[in-house]
């Protein structure tokens, strides 16, 4: 053999150890991909029914919301309708009971100064009635 077929055939050596050298990785990419898509496939088995139940459960909370909407609705309607119950029953029994109220205050205060006044008068004829007596007295000694 002469040189150039020696050349050749080193050549074509390295080229099949370079082709063997790439083929392990390749085969082990091809691997992880066959891995990969067996478990995308399986997520996506396994990701529908609870797709399906979310959907559902979805539906069942917005058919609540409704509900409480108009739950909270009706608790609106109520608190004005109370709001304004509240103000015709301050605008109709109010004024009154506070002209009542400030009769009987009145009331007690006249009634108050009149039994302190009652209780001065009796101190005052007490007090004179006293006087009289100690001059009475002093006359006759």
């Amino acid at each position: 053999m002469s040189a150039g077929e020696w050349a050749g055939l080193i050549a074509a050596l390295a080229l099949v150890l370079l082709v063997v050298l790439l083929a392990v990785p390749l085969l082990k990419l091809g691997r992880t991909l066959d891995e990969t898509t067996l478990t995308i496939r399986q997520v996506r088995e396994q990701s529908q029914p609870i797709l399906g139940q979310a959907q559902t459960t979805i539906a069942q909370v917005n058919s609540n919301l409704e509900r409480v909407d108009d739950i909270t609705g009706n608790a609106a309607n109520v608190s004005s309708n109370v709001a304004a119950l509240t103000s015709v029953v301050a605008a109709t029994v109010g004024s009154p009971l506070i002209k009542v109220a400030a009769f009987s205050y009145g009331v007690r205060s006249a009634t108050r100064k009149r039994r302190e006044g009652q209780a001065i008068a009796e101190a005052a004829a007490r007090d004179k009635t006293a006087r009289r007596e100690r001059r009475a007295a002093r006359r006759a000694a």
